[in-house]
């Protein structure tokens, strides 16, 4: 049962059943992995990591995990999340599949590339 306000990571992922419990831990653990220097947060009661803005969202559903990366990622890998259901700036990972890892992977260091470059580009117009 996910708690209505998490106060962190650890009870956010703590208050699903332990199958999705492992999987919400993959997803962190590539996230960290992929973006050590990000700040991991709860944001819309939801996990969420930082560098130079938000990079990404995560959350467990009933059926799926969500990942919300923003519409600029999902534009970029469009073809490879052909396979699953999403919207404009999300992605449904089904729970009864394996986590896409090394794609998730692949998307936050692309998220961290994109707000490096907004940062440089804001430093450039001053």
């Amino acid at each position: 049962m996910k708690p209505n306000k998490p106060i962190s990571i650890d009870v956010y992922i703590a208050s699903f059943p332990k199958e999705t419990q492992i999987l919400l831990k993959q997803v962190r653990d590539t996230v960290r992995n992929a973006a050590p220097a990000a700040l991991e947060v709860i944001s819309y009661q939801m996990p969420a990591y930082k560098l130079n803005g938000i990079l990404l969202y995560f959350a467990a559903f009933e059926k799926h995990i969500g990942f919300y990366p923003t519409s600029s990622a999902i534009k970029a890998f469009k073809e490879e999340l052909s396979l699953y259901k999403g919207g404009k700036g999300s992605i449904q990972f089904p729970l009864d599949k394996p986590m896409p890892l090394e794609l998730i992977s692949r998307i936050v260091k692309f998220r961290v590339a994109e707000n490096e470059g907004k940062v440089k580009a804001k430093t450039k117009k001053k």
